[in-house]
């Protein structure tokens, strides 16, 4: 095989050689699968049609799409398929999403309601046929939904979660039967829910996207573009790859771009445990709490898991520890909890005004693509996001073209949640440049694990590793220069502004960062 055909790298492993996801914990859905591996035969010297950086469910889902059109197709990531957060996702498969039809009618309209409900239901269905189309056992399974009020407050707000459905088209109905042992007083229930293994689907979709002549680029790190008129070039290393479109599946495009201003990164936390008297819930089951949580159940190698998660909160804002023991304490309320045999977190980014950015990337060179701003709604505007991007390549236009553009400008929706989070970070920006301790010593730092202080008139990220070695870097984020935040449960470096995340080491794991955190000597 000739040089030029190979596939390429350019980031080593960590020390510990596994790329199972973006921080220390493993989540349930790694305790199976392998990541696939690169496919296909690479050539710089050809033109492929489209580039998609990132091997998530939107990704391998665009990919698969246009592949299967007669496109000619590559996939880049930056470490494998899975590695981010549709690796660490519970796996929701609903009609709803965290932004309420209620919500959606109130910032844009009733037929903007309707139309979200359509794209969802479609997503929905793409993901069912999918499954059956390349008979891929990924422990696909349709389920009630059920959501509860607990409260007075909530069940006004239940109500018009509720009735906004109802006018959007989407089955629901009240019901007294939840599947869970906390008291409530008024709930309702979805048809045509689902679940499934996330990382067994995605695996499936790039193995029949590679069977049908697409490439996929592992431990590739896609930089600067640079666009000719005829084509887009993405160096990597000496490397080039030419391609006449490109799609950002990567979460929040790269770079500084206006949507890194309309979009604020959280965190969501995850437990798998075992139960002593089996009572795993039978649906996917959601509170009305604020923090909230949801429950659903998986069985994996024969074996039966409660999944709990919620307690979400900013990036680089919480304490991630509390996080986990809130959530653990909460569970064991209810549940008799035998083992936590799992925890992890994942992240994902919030809108402005409620609805995901999807189309083409604002200020960029024509043809390059984004998707991004999914809430904690990731398998199905993941989905939806491929149907609607493909579209757009193939046929240049969607139906869900105006709903969801990138560059659409609302003055009033979503104008109040713009300058929360952007004050936010402008605190962030300078605020934790002050007030940082100085540190005479290291000694008395705890191994594995991280601080921002400040040492010999100089502020330091420092890392004290198991055998008690120090590792200094830099504290500013090579996106928009704000100062990151130590993670002690994922044993990484968290931006606080827009959600940029470092190992360690000070390596980059998700953008919108591209470079890696400075060493300081």
């Amino acid at each position: 095989m000739k040089d030029s055909e190979r596939n390429f790298a350019t980031n080593a492993p960590d020390d510990s050689g596994s790329w199972a996801r973006d921080g220390k914990n493993a989540s349930l859905w790694n305790t199976n699968t392998e990541p696939a591996g690169a496919g296909g035969s690479f050539s710089d010297y050809t033109i492929y049609d489209t580039l998609i950086v990132g091997a998530g469910i939107t990704g391998l889902t665009t990919a698969l799409i246009l592949q299967k059109a007669g496109k000619r197709c590559i996939v880049a990531d930056a470490h494998h398929a899975g590695y981010g957060t549709t690796g660490g996702t519970t796996a929701h498969i609903n009609t709803f999403a965290d932004t309420t039809y209620a919500e959606v009618e109130k910032a844009f309209s009733r037929e903007a309601a309707l139309q979200f409900a359509q794209g969802i239901a479609e997503a929905v269905s793409a993901i069912a046929h999918y499954v059956k189309t390349y008979d891929i056992n990924c422990d696909f399974e349709w389920l009630d939904g059920y959501v509860y009020a607990e409260t007075e407050n909530e069940e006004k707000e239940l109500d018009d979660l509720y009735q906004s459905a109802v006018r959007a088209g989407v089955q629901a109905e009240p019901t007294t039967a939840v599947p869970t042992p906390v008291h409530y007083r008024k709930a309702v229930v979805f048809a045509n829910q689902a679940q499934f293994h996330p990382l067994k689907y995605i695996l499936a979709l790039q193995k029949e996207f590679v069977a049908s002549g697409g490439v996929v680029l592992e431990n590739t790190r896609i930089g600067e573009l640079h666009s000719t008129d005829d084509y887009h070039i993405a160096r990597v290393g000496e490397k080039e790859i030419k391609a006449s479109e490109v799609v950002y599946a990567t979460h929040i495009p790269p770079g500084i771009n206006v949507l890194h201003f309309r979009n604020a990164p959280y965190r969501s936390y995850v437990i798998a445990a075992t139960l002593k008297d089996n009572a795993y819930p039978k649906g996917l089951v959601y509170d009305m709490q604020d923090p909230y949580h949801y429950f659903r159940s998986h069985t994996i190698d024969g074996k039966q898991y409660l999944i709990a998660g919620g307690h979400d909160h900013k990036t680089g804002h919480g304490d991630p520890e509390q996080a986990f023991a809130d959530l653990v304490g909460y569970t064991r309320e209810y549940y008799d909890i035998d083992e936590i045999a799992a925890q992890w977190s994942a992240q994902y980014y919030v809108p402005a005004d409620g609805l995901p950015y999807i189309g083409e990337l604002p200020g960029a060179p024509k043809g390059i693509y984004t998707a991004t701003g999914y809430n904690g709604n990731g398998m199905m505007l993941g989905t939806l996001s491929a149907l609607i991007i493909s579209d757009l390549i193939l046929s240049g236009k969607s139906t869900y073209q105006k709903l969801f553009d990138p560059g659409r400008i609302k003055p009033i929706a979503g104008f109040t949640e713009f300058v929360k989070e952007n004050a936010d970070v402008v605190k962030h920006f300078v605020g934790d440049r002050f007030g940082i301790d100085e540190v005479a010593s290291l000694a008395d730092m705890p191994v594995d694990s991280g601080s921002i202080v400040e040492y010999k008139g100089d502020k330091l990220a420092v890392y004290k590793d198991p055998a008690g070695g120090v590792h200094a870097l830099s504290p500013v984020c090579t996106h928009a220069k704000c100062i990151v935040q130590w993670n002690n449960t994922e044993k990484s470096w968290d931006c606080p502004c827009h959600g940029a995340r470092y190992d360690c080491h000070g390596n980059v794991l998700t953008g919108p960062a591209r470079d890696n955190l400075t060493p300081y000597a």
